[in-house]
């Protein structure tokens, strides 16, 4: 069909006459949806595609605005903006990834692979680029089905290497997002990569399936404020070390603030974690790269259950075939104004120099063995389906590796009503592994790695 724009405000005749000739496809494809009872149905879906209709609109005077409307908005591929464009939608503006896209939804110009070598110093960016409002879906309608939209790549053929996003930016500067809702989608809602100058704002996820804002290095001078809701990952991920198969590039990042984040709500199944992984990267050629994260400040943050600054190899992969060089490098990691309604921790995994915590209401029945603080390795082991041969589990952190950790102010730690600061006894504890003797007949497996706190 052709459509008429019937509500874009149009100012010149070639303006009008360039959308005029691009159509909005009609399609009929089949879609899978839960039914009352939690039971997948198919159903037939006729609709309309307004990928190049919509990247015409972009195209010919570089904004794009997507009103409300009953229906929701279907693409089949990511829409592509260039340096200085700007796209806007109503908050109620609902757009669909139609199904086996498995793409993007929104990503920048100059996107390409980069996860082979450090990231050169003159690599183009695309700059000023906004993207605010409107409901984005891939169509993960449960936990197992995503209706053939199981990744964020880049582009249908050729994508760059490990791209993964909703709304996918890489190699840009002073680029923002802002009152984006996040629904029901398998890839990171936003993903950034050699990212800088940033604004990530008002983001709300809606049964998510993965990470929230996840941002990879290198990255620098970002902001990240009010993620909300309920990702089944991390609600925020700063992954300078990565693993590969979600890796655009690599690199240290530094100069970030997170604020204003808040879990999910109780009784609502999210991870509810926030993510910081530096670490060392061997690339094929045998070349290293450090990935340390600095100067990291994270404020007003409530009902997060886990604060993540661990090393982890990759299990996807293979943990033999992908991991960091030991463990990465912290420093000036700074935690302010955290709230908990329910039991959380922060675990610390890594060498740090500089972590300041402060300002922290408990607001839940302390346990005798609670602490907000762990310094050291973690053990856990992966067993697969109930049943499978011992032989076959696998150790999922790395409990072999020491850290050391120094230069850590604590103050302002308390629990509910009271106006006195907690032991530093209860609020730190210091990890140090042994083996299991019973392993596999209990787990985990344990290890010889253990924390160093410099005091």
């Amino acid at each position: 069909m052709k459509s008429r724009t019937p509500f874009l405000c149009l100012s010149t005749f070639c303006l009008l006459a360039s959308l005029q000739a691009t159509e909005v496809r009609t399609d009929t494809w089949t879609e899978k949806w839960p039914n009352k009872s939690g039971q997948l149905q198919t159903i037939s879906v006729t609709a309309e595609v307004w990928t190049e209709f919509f990247q015409a609109d972009l195209d010919a005077d570089g904004q794009l605005h997507i009103p409300a409307r009953e229906k929701p908005y279907y693409l089949d591929g990511p829409l592509v903006m260039k340096s200085g464009q700007k796209l806007t939608a109503d908050a109620k503006a609902e757009i669909r990834l139609k199904l086996g896209t498995s793409t993007c939804m929104v990503r920048n110009e100059r996107v390409t692979t980069l996860n082979t070598k450090p990231v050169p110093r003159d690599q183009p960016l695309d700059t000023g680029i906004s993207i605010e409002g409107g409901i984005w879906t891939t169509l993960a309608v449960t936990r197992a089905e995503s209706n053939g939209n199981a990744r964020g790549a880049s582009s249908k053929q050729n994508a760059a290497f490990g791209t993964h996003g909703v709304i996918l930016l890489q190699n840009v500067r002073g680029v923002s997002v802002k009152n984006v809702t996040i629904r029901q989608s398998r890839p990171f809602g936003v993903h950034l990569a050699n990212a800088h100058e940033f604004t990530v704002e008002n983001i709300t996820l809606e049964n998510h399936g993965r990470d929230g804002v996840h941002v990879n290095g290198p990255a620098s001078d970002g902001l990240i404020r009010g993620v909300r809701g309920d990702p089944h990952d991390d609600n925020v991920a700063l992954n300078a070390w990565e693993w590969k198969n979600y890796a655009p590039s690599y690199g240290p990042i530094e100069r970030i603030i997170i604020e204003d984040v808040t879990g999910a709500p109780k009784g609502v199944p999210a991870a509810n974690s926030i993510r910081i992984l530096p670490g060392v990267k061997r690339f094929d050629d045998g070349t290293t790269l450090d990935c340390p994260i600095s100067d990291i400040t994270l404020r007003r943050i409530t009902d997060i259950r886990e604060f993540k600054l661990y090393d982890q190899p990759n299990l996807e992969l293979g943990r033999d075939n992908d991991f960091s060089l030991g463990v990465g490098t912290l420093k000036h990691i700074r935690f302010e104004d955290l709230t908990f309604h329910h039991p959380g921790k922060i675990e610390v995994h890594a060498n740090t120099d500089g972590l300041t915590i402060q300002n922290v209401r408990v607001n839940h029945s302390i346990a005798p063995d609670w602490h907000l603080l762990a310094i050291g390795p973690k053990s856990a082991t992966y067993t697969g389906a109930p049943g499978s041969d011992s032989s076959r589990w696998t150790e999922i952190f790395s409990p072999a590796l020491d850290c050391t950790v120094r230069n850590v102010s604590i103050t302002g730690v308390r629990s509910r009503d009271s106006q006195t600061d907690l032991p530093i006894e209860q609020v730190v504890k210091v990890i140090e592994l042994k083996p299991n003797p019973d392993y596999p007949k209990t787990t985990p497996k344990g290890g010889t790695g253990k924390g160093i706190w410099i005091r």
